[in-house]
């Protein structure tokens, strides 16, 4: 095993196990591509300010969030690649290269919010 993806992979659990990132880092999921601005995240998690500066820092050093500054304002957003590089590496070896088993693994991550010419 590859001792820094290991540790990347701890490192991205480690900083969603707290219910307020938790909650943050779902938040700028569902605000992608825009992401929030800082006191407006606090806003709607009900979070002092200082607070969140603290979680968001945790979730940035993980590599879960990105920032930008717009004028005034730090924008938020979920970093959607580290989340689908750690999905991945959970999944790499699923069901010891028996495909069958893990298509419904698979298929049940295939984006509900994204139609395919299927449907």
């Amino acid at each position: 095993m590859d001792n820094k993806t290991d540790q990347t992979t701890l490192d991205t659990f480690a900083a969603l196990s707290q219910a307020t990132r938790l909650d943050a880092f779902r938040l700028l999921v569902r605000h992608e591509p825009e992401g929030l601005p800082a006191g407006e995240i606090a806003r709607r998690l009900e979070v002092p300010n200082n607070t969140l500066s603290a979680h968001l820092s945790v979730l940035s050093r993980a590599g879960l969030v990105t920032q930008r500054r717009e004028s005034r304002s730090v924008i938020y957003r979920a970093n959607l690649a580290h989340m689908l590089s750690t999905v991945q590496f959970l999944v790499r070896d699923c069901c010891d290269a028996s495909p069958e088993v893990c298509h419904p693994l698979l298929a049940s991550l295939a984006p509900a919010c994204c139609p395919t010419d299927e449907e």
